[in-house]
């Protein structure tokens, strides 16, 4: 079982550049159907906490100081989580039930969210976000991916990059060959261990990918890159796909891509949901 408490400690030497965040979450779920029909992917349970939980702290634990959170008309648990219970505290009160109020405590950081209205791809729900924006870099965060025991957060890696080249940059993990076509794929050229500047950028490649360094739910990206999402039409499939943007953005702005550190987790992959869940707590800490 996974420990309740906060598993991301904050890094103090946050320069403040990247402020805001958006997390993209009015999918359907597809891949996690039935279930899905009814409990948003986002709200499935490790350790008694909901995967939401941990994105936010993550996000604080990096630096973030204000998270604009796409959602649509049947992912309102995600809103009432993020609210506060006044019953459930008057309760817990009353019953001499204090010592629970630590467990239901939220993450410390100002959430605001808006309404897809329309499922037309990731591209599409970071688009929602232009507004909240304001001519900022901003973070994407995918809460499909749990990312753990690196030695910083995951986001927090991401930034570090972003501070050092002022450029994009993209999360990437070595992935095997047979699941490649699930995600964006980059060529790169390598800076050193871990860092590539990207070359080119493919979605879901079929055939012949360009590397086995997939793209992972974490991304660092100039305000431009809203112009760029308003210049596409819709692709196969009639999504708006965020990679495509990134990819017309390499002719010219540069984009690097970091290998994490630490453990990935694709939520909607019921094979990593399960090794998730069944994790012992003092492999987390």
């Amino acid at each position: 079982m996974i420990n309740k408490m906060n598993i991301f400690t904050k890094d103090t030497n946050c320069e403040g550049l990247i402020r805001k965040a958006i997390i993209p979450a009015a999918g359907y779920g597809t891949r996690s159907l039935p279930i899905t029909k009814v409990i948003p992917k986002e709200m499935f349970p490790v350790g008694g906490k909901p995967i939401i939980h941990y994105i936010v702290e993550e996000a604080v634990a990096s630096g973030i100081e204000e998270i604009l959170m796409v959602v649509s008309r049947n992912k309102n648990l995600l809103v009432d989580y993020f609210d506060r219970s006044l019953e459930l505290e008057a309760f817990l009160e009353k019953a001499n039930k204090m010592h629970l109020m630590e467990g239901i405590k939220m993450p410390n950081i100002h959430i605001q969210y808006v309404r897809q209205t329309e499922a037309i791809g990731l591209g599409g729900a970071v688009y929602m976000g232009k507004r909240f924006a304001q001519d900022e870099p901003v973070a994407i965060i995918l809460p499909d991916d749990l990312l753990l025991n690196g030695q910083k957060p995951g986001l927090r890696q991401l930034i570090n990059i972003y501070e050092r080249f002022h450029g994009n940059v993209v999360a990437l993990k070595q992935t095997e060959n047979e699941r490649l076509e699930n995600y964006g794929v980059i060529e790169g050229k390598k800076i050193k261990h871990g860092l590539y500047e990207l070359i080119d950028i493919v979605e879901k490649p079929k055939h012949s990918p360009p590397s086995n360094l997939a793209v992972i739910g974490r991304y660092i990206l100039d305000p431009a890159i809203f112009s760029f999402l308003e210049k596409q039409t819709l692709c196969e499939g009639k999504e708006i796909q965020l990679t495509d943007a990134i990819k017309n953005m390499l002719k010219d702005r540069k984009c690097y891509g970091l290998e994490i550190e630490g453990e990935r987790y694709d939520i909607g992959n019921e094979e990593d949901y399960i090794k998730l869940i069944n994790r012992n707590v003092k492999n987390i800490d």
